[in-house]
């Protein structure tokens, strides 16, 4: 039977880089310190409760014959530490303070125990013996010395005929020392008589009371030595120094069959100790690992069995271990312990700023590193982050390719993001660790992320986006494609007032005037670009006849494409009107109304598909998986909040390009154009967020200038706006226009109500009672214009309904005009002037109001025409047919046309007349399909019946026949 020899093992310790200590300082604290009558002493021992070593500070009184007494007084060492600046006693005790409380055994106790024994203030160390008593007595103390001395401890084995004979050496200061006078004392002591020695080494204890257990020699066989080696011999050569007598030097044939003529590799191994990480330095020769901070031997038996040690390449481990301590401040102090491994905190050690620049600096001196992410509830990954950038150009966008990589693993842009988004420094990668990215680049990501947008694994930046670049990139992450593109992007966009002009598209029935002629140019730049854009001219300068010779213009450029023109619902008999008049070789498709096909099949057959904001936000579905040519926003302001479901649904739609036009594009602070720019130019603005930080606050909040040039160089090339004043010279001094308000549903239904009553009296009456009796189908007409206007006009409860679509439609104007100009409100009806003031209080837009009741009437008119805060003045015709100037206002709204021309032209000239320096615009609200358009019709056509109204008296109303009546009053064209 094999004989089994105990196995050796050392004391297990953790790390305990600095002791942290929380203790409050006592009101008037004793401080420690001797007299001529008080002493005080070190007690060592056995810990009360633990069978642990133990140190306690006391201080007590002198007999007279110079002996300790009671009473002795145990002293709080946290007190003390705060009393003093010098560092070793500090140490001194912060050791007291470890070993008089209640603590784990650690790798922190042999400097912790080195710090106790330098005993700083030279305090006298008494023993303490508690089966004396338990308490400190007189009685149960002795003094004893403690010292830490130098120890040399040498293991022997020597081979004689095939028995192998173990002996150890302990030397003290040079002395030999007998196991047999020496006892181990609490791990760390060796005390011999009243001595206590302090082993610098603390794995020397236990390698001295396993010999002094075996009366300091072992005698074993070969096969009992193999076992010993493996069991016990293993680890103790480890920790202190063995001689093999028996061995010889290895020979370079056998230093080369083993790998042993190569250079050694570096290897340290990370393992968790409680609250600590060990870091374990090995040096690889060939296949056996030596731990490097030992006086192991190398031995190995070559291929005939014949053993032979090597000699450790002590260059090589020299500056390794300089390559370790330089890695952090505690190693050095470390070092001293004689460890075979340094020791940090669990918390410090996984400290990024630390590890991340320590391995970088390892792995780049050749050193692997193992058990990082097998440390408990460590998910970080261990390298540093490597970051390449490449940008190069794609169809509509530069592709940016961000590639961060931790060592082999590389980050997904998606992760990357994520982390950004959650402003984490740590980002996900596929092997379940976090890669930690730095601090600049971390910023530097955001503003890529604010500024593009994630598709797949790139990052996409438009190309209207284009000056950005050159913002967030170095000029070698461009390729040369990017370099010549941003070139030319800048030496096209620089100077758009010089755009090459367009040609007139043949099928346009107008002529342009210089300045639309001019945005016509600047819409065919930006379409050869594949730009979107904003055309933001000021209201009644023709934005509706530059985009009609824009899709005449494209029609001529390519293939026949279907352009989406998505308009508020009260717009679209204007663009209707203005396309058959100004382009009718366009063919028009109205998709609008609850009998619309649910089905983009048949938009093919149609240059131009009109529909609402509504209506695209409920064929959303379907409408968004056709590719229009253009889509064009009218009133883009309807979607200047990027959170609505209207934005949301406008840029779903497919399209070759995307244009929005507005006479407000700032309405009321910056952050309106950015929705707007959002859908004509994806990307252009970036993030809502980056766009809020960086301009729509400073501008609006800080009045910052500089964000608000910068958002003007920005956007400069794709916002087109011409006021009034800047084509004042290219402008008629009037011009007049129609806009017509699309009645609702409900107002609609009470309006062809009453048309057919209308229509059912003149049918049943004769000629001869129509020509003497002609003002009941006045009334008649009356009542329809009134509902035209607003059905609560006819004061009937049966056709009661609060909805005008002239007062919705009147009221968006009012809202993009006035913020720059002063408007007249003209109304027949003084019901409805007094519908629109409540609307304009309810909106706080400040007002003038003027009937014929009015008394303070100068009054009123002078308010208007020097009060800046008034914007808007209501005035009924009959009260501003004479006697007023009202040359403050440059937009004139006509709300009721009336038969006679010359009243609304009277009106108008109310501000257009001696003393306007501004030129005027004048606009007709008309609900089509109604009375009032037939009148506008007639107008127009200059007809004898039109003539003839404009003297109009109740004399000629009696000449009017049946079939003139019935011609008014029909819903049908003329």
């Amino acid at each position: 039977m094999e004989e089994q020899y105990p196995p050796f093992e050392p004391f297990d310790s953790t790390d305990d880089p600095g002791l942290l200590f929380a203790a409050h300082l006592a009101s008037q604290p004793q401080l420690a310190g001797n007299s001529a009558d008080s002493r005080t002493i070190i007690v060592i021992g056995r810990h009360r409760y633990y069978n642990l070593f133990s140190a306690q500070l006391v201080s007590c009184s002198l007999s007279s014959t110079g002996e300790l007494k009671a009473p002795f007084t145990i002293l709080n060492p946290l007190e003390l530490v705060w009393r003093t600046e010098q560092p070793e006693e500090m140490k001194f005790y912060s050791a007291v303070a470890r070993f008089q409380n209640f603590y784990e055994k650690s790798a922190a106790d042999t400097a912790s125990l080195k710090a106790l024994v330098r005993n700083p203030l030279q305090y006298a160390f008494y023993l303490h013996d508690s089966q004396v008593s338990e308490k400190i007595t007189p009685r149960s103390i002795v003094p004893v010395q403690v010292s830490q001395p130098k120890m040399n401890f040498k293991v022997r084995i020597g081979l004689t005929s095939d028995v192998f004979s173990i002996t150890s050496d302990l030397f003290i200061d040079g002395s030999y020392f007998s196991l047999s006078r020496v006892s181990v004392r609490y791990d760390h002591f060796l005390v011999a008589d009243d001595a206590w020695y302090l082993c610098s080494n603390p794995h020397l204890p236990p390698v001295a009371a396993y010999f002094k257990k075996h009366s300091n020699e072992l005698q074993l066989p070969h096969d009992s030595f193999l076992h010993f080696q493996q069991q016990v011999l293993s680890k103790m050569e480890s920790h202190v120094p063995v001689e093999h007598t028996y061995l010889k030097p290895a020979t370079k044939a056998q230093l080369r069959s083993k790998g042993f003529n190569q250079l050694p590799e570096k290897v340290l191994y990370l393992i968790e100790s409680e609250n600590y990480v060990l870091l374990h330095p090995f040096m690889r020769y060939g296949e056996i690992e030596i731990p490097l901070l030992s006086n192991k031997l190398i031995y190995d038996q070559d291929n005939m069995g014949r053993p032979f040690y090597v000699t450790r390449n002590t260059e090589a481990e020299a500056a390794f271990t300089k390559l370790l301590i330089q890695q952090h401040p505690h190693f050095w102090e470390q070092l001293e312990n004689m460890l075979d491994y340094f020791y940090l905190h669990k918390t410090r050690f996984l400290d990024e700023t630390w590890f991340l620049d320590a391995f970088d600096n390892l792995a780049a001196n050749g050193v692997t590193i193992l058990g990082f992410n097998d440390l408990q509830g460590n998910k970080l990954n261990r390298y540093k982050a490597t970051v390449a950038i490449q940008v190069a150009s794609g169809l509509n966008w530069f592709n940016v390719n961000v590639q961060v990589k931790f060592g082999r693993k590389k980050a997904s842009i998606r992760q990357l993001k994520k982390a950004v988004v959650n402003k984490s420094k740590y980002v996900q990668l596929d092997d379940g660790t976090m890669g930690i990215i730095p601090e600049e680049w971390l910023q530097r990501l955001q503003v890529y992320f604010e500024t593009g947008t994630v598709v797949e694994e790139e990052l996409h930046i438009p190309k209207t986006n284009y000056a950005v670049l050159t913002e967030l990139f170095e000029e070698y992450m461009l390729d040369e494609q990017v370099h010549k593109e941003l070139w030319w992007y800048q030496a096209q966009l620089s100077n758009v007032e010089n755009i090459a002009p367009a040609p007139v598209p043949a099928g346009l029935q107008t002529t342009l005037r210089p300045y639309q002629l001019q945005g016509l140019s600047w819409l065919n730049f930006l379409d050869d670009l594949q730009f979107g854009g904003c055309l933001a001219d000021d209201m009644g300068l023709g934005k509706t006849v530059q985009v009609i010779a824009f899709m005449l213009l494209l029609r001529e450029k390519r293939e026949k494409q279907t352009h989406l023109l998505v308009v508020p619902t009260s717009l679209i008999p204007n663009w209707q009107a203005e396309l058959n008049r100004f382009a009718p070789s366009l063919q028009l498709h109205i998709h609008h109304g609850p009998n619309r096909a649910k089905a983009t099949d048949t938009f093919h057959e149609y240059n131009v598909v009109i529909t609402t904001y509504n209506t695209l936000l409920s064929d959303i579905v379907f409408l968004k998986k056709h590719r229009f040519g253009y889509v064009f926003l009218d009133e883009s302001q309807n979607i200047k909040n990027p959170n609505s479901q209207r934005y949301k649904a406008a840029c779903l739609l497919q399209s070759y390009n995307r244009i929005v036009l507005t006479g407000t594009p700032f309405e009321n602070n910056t952050f309106d154009i950015y929705a707007q720019l959002s859908f004509a130019c994806p990307g252009l603005l970036g993030t809502r967020t980056y766009f809020r930080n960086t301009y729509s606050m400073p501008i609006d909040k800080f009045k910052d200038r500089r964000s608000a040039q910068a958002l003007q160089e920005k956007i400069g090339p794709y916002v087109l706006r011409r006021t009034k004043a800047e084509v004042a010279k290219e402008l008629p001094d009037k011009t007049e226009m129609v806009l017509y308000c699309e009645m609702g549903e409900e107002q609609r239904k009470v309006y062809d109500t009453c048309e057919q009553e209308l229509r059912d009296y003149i049918n049943a009456s004769g000629e001869e009672e129509l020509t003497k009796h002609p003002m009941h189908v006045l009334r008649g007409i009356t009542k329809l214009r009134q509902i035209c206007n607003s059905p609560l006009l006819t004061g009937d409860a049966k056709l009661f309904t609060d909805t005008s679509a002239k007062i919705q439609v009147l009221l968006q104007q009012i809202q993009n005009v006035s913020r720059y100009h002063k408007i007249l409100v003209f109304s027949q009806f003084v019901g409805m002037l007094d519908l629109i003031k409540k609307e304009l209080v309810k909106e706080n837009i400040k007002f003038s109001y003027l009937t014929g009741s009015t008394r303070n009437r100068g009054e009123v008119v002078d308010q208007f025409q020097t009060d800046e805060e008034t914007r808007v003045f209501l005035v009924s015709l009959k009260a501003g047919g004479t006697g007023l100037n009202l040359t403050a206002a440059d937009y004139v709204f006509i709300v009721d046309p009336w038969w006679n021309p010359a009243v609304e032209n009277q009106a108008i000239d109310r501000s257009y007349r001696i003393g306007q320096e501004k030129k005027v615009i004048a606009v007709r609200l008309i609900c089509p399909n109604t009375v009032e358009e037939k009148i506008q019709v007639l107008q127009q056509n200059k007809s004898k019946l039109a003539t003839d109204l404009v003297t109009a008296d109740n004399s000629f109303f009696r000449s009017l026949t049946k079939d003139d009546w019935l011609n008014l009053s029909s819903n049908s064209s003329l």
